[in-house]
C-alpha cells in the first residue's frame, strides 16, 4: 500500500479504515513528541500524561486503536480508541489547520501540524491496559499474527449462527454489519448457520473471505468486495458490493432477504446462499430489505437511480423534474412515482412493434422522457451546444 496516497483524515466505521489510520499516523506522527491537550476536557488527565512524551508506535486490533506514548526511565502511557461509528483522527497542516471542535478529545501539536481526534472512546492506562484489551478480542483478517486455527476452534463449539459470530469482535475482530453481509455471500453461508453446524471447508471460505475483503478494503480504502473481473463477466463494471442495502443479487439477480440479528440487519440471496433446514432455522420475519442512502457503503448516483429508495429527496425530485413527472410531495410519493415511471419505460422497451406498424408523426403524450438528474441533463446540453459551436 502507498501510504503516501491515504487519506490522513478518515470516518471510521470497520476494521480495514481503522487500520488505514495505523498506517498514516505510523508515517505521519509517530517518532516524535507533541503538546497534548484536550479542547473538550473529556481527556484531560490522559492528555497531561502524554504531552511532551515520544509517539512511538500504533496499533490496529480490528476496530481499535492503541497509540503508545513513551519516556525514558518510566512505563509507556497507552491511549485506547474505538472510533464507534463516526470519529474521525485527522492529520493537518498547522498553517491551515481548522480549530478544534466541541467534540475534540485529544490535539496533538508540534512539528508544524496538528492532530485532532474525536471518538466514542478515548481513554488511557499502561500496557497492562492493552494486553488485557487485546486478549478480549478475537482474531483480526487483516493482522499478520492472525490465528485460523485457535478461531475454528472456538467457531465450532459456539451453538450461535455465524451471522452472530462475524459480528461479535471476541472471535472475528474488525468486521462490521456491510462486511458480514459480503463476506457470507462470497463464502456462500447462510447467516443463520450456527457455528457448530459449519463445516470445516465453510469455515474456511468463511475466513478467506475475510481476509480477502478486508485487505482490499484496506489497500483500496473502500468497501469493494465484487472482483472486477466478475463484474466485467456479469455486464456490470460498476458493480462494487453483492447484496448489501440491495433489493436484489449482484450475481444471480434473485431476491435478497433482510432481517434483524441482535439490532442490525442481516442480508442473505436465498439462491447463492441456501439455507440447509436439517442445521439452521429460518429467519423469523424476513422481508425485502429497506433501501436507504449508505454513507458507509456510498455509490453513484446513476448505480442509485436505479434503486429510487436510495436517492435523497432532493435527488429524487431533480429526476422527476428531468424525466417531466410531478416533483411534489414527500419522500415516499416521490420514490413510488419514479418507480413507477423506470416500470413503464422498462415496458416500453420490452414491448415488440406491432407488425406493419405505421411510424406515427408525432410522439405520443405517452411517451417518457429517460430518468437522469437535472445536472446530468445540464451536462449533456451544454456538450450538445459546444460540439455545435465547434462545427460553426
Amino acid at each position: 500500500v502507498d501510504t503516501e496516497q491515504l487519506p490522513l483524515s478518515s470516518s471510521m466505521v470497520e476494521g480495514h479504515s481503522v487500520h488505514r489510520i495505523a498506517t498514516q499516523h505510523t508515517r505521519r506522527l509517530c517518532g516524535r513528541s507533541y503538546k497534548a491537550s484536550s479542547p473538550n476536557g473529556r481527556f484531560a488527565e490522559g492528555a497531561r500524561l502524554i504531552n511532551g512524551r515520544s509517539f512511538s508506535r500504533i496499533e490496529a486490533v480490528g476496530k481499535n486503536l492503541f497509540a503508545f506514548f513513551a519516556a525514558a526511565g518510566q512505563a509507556d502511557v497507552v491511549m485506547h480508541v474505538h472510533f464507534g461509528m463516526s470519529g474521525r483522527w485527522s492529520v493537518e497542516d498547522a498553517a491551515k489547520a481548522a480549530p478544534a471542535k466541541d467534540t475534540t478529545r485529544l490535539q496533538l501539536e508540534g512539528h508544524g501540524i496538528v492532530s485532532s481526534l474525536s471518538a466514542m472512546t478515548v481513554q488511557h492506562g499502561g500496557v497492562e491496559m492493552f494486553e488485557k484489551k487485546r486478549a478480549e478480542l478475537g482474531e483480526d483478517p487483516i493482522r499478520a499474527d492472525a490465528d485460523a486455527e485457535a478461531l475454528w476452534e472456538r467457531v465450532s463449539r459456539s451453538k450461535k449462527t455465524i451471522g452472530l459470530l462475524l459480528m461479535d469482535q471476541g472471535f472475528f475482530a474488525g468486521v462490521g454489519n456491510i462486511y458480514r453481509a459480503e463476506i457470507l455471500f462470497v463464502a456462500s453461508v447462510h447467516p443463520n448457520t450456527p457455528g457448530k453446524a459449519l463445516s470445516r471447508a465453510e469455515f474456511d471460505r468463511v475466513w478467506a473471505a475475510s481476509v480477502k475483503l478486508m485487505r482490499r478494503g484496506y489497500e483500496e480504502g473502500s468497501i469493494l468486495t465484487v472482483d472486477k473481473a466478475e463484474a466485467l463477466a456479469l455486464g456490470r463494471p460498476g458493480l462494487r458490493r453483492w447484496i448489501y442495502n440491495s433489493a436484489k443479487c449482484g450475481r444471480c439477480n434473485g431476491r435478497v432477504a433482510s432481517w434483524d440479528v441482535a439490532g442490525r440487519t442481516c442480508y442473505a440471496c436465498a439462491a447463492c446462499q441456501p439455507l440447509d433446514p436439517s442445521r439452521a432455522e429460518e429467519a423469523e420475519a424476513a422481508a425485502p430489505p429497506k433501501l436507504f442512502n449508505s454513507h458507509c457503503a456510498g455509490e453513484s448516483l446513476e448505480a442509485r437511480l436505479a434503486q429510487p429508495a436510495k436517492l435523497r429527496v432532493a435527488e429524487l425530485r431533480e429526476a422527476l423534474t428531468a424525466a417531466g413527472l410531478d416533483a411534489g410531495g414527500k419522500k415516499a410519493e416521490l420514490v413510488s412515482r419514479l418507480q413507477a415511471h423506470r416500470l413503464q419505460g422498462a415496458d416500453a422497451a420490452a414491448a415488440p412493434a406491432p407488425p406493419h406498424a405505421a411510424k406515427p408523426a408525432v410522439k405520443p403524450a405517452t411517451t417518457q422522457r429517460p430518468i437522469k438528474s437535472a445536472r446530468a441533463a445540464a451536462a449533456e446540453k451544454a456538450a450538445a451546444e459546444k460540439a455545435a459551436a465547434a462545427k460553426a
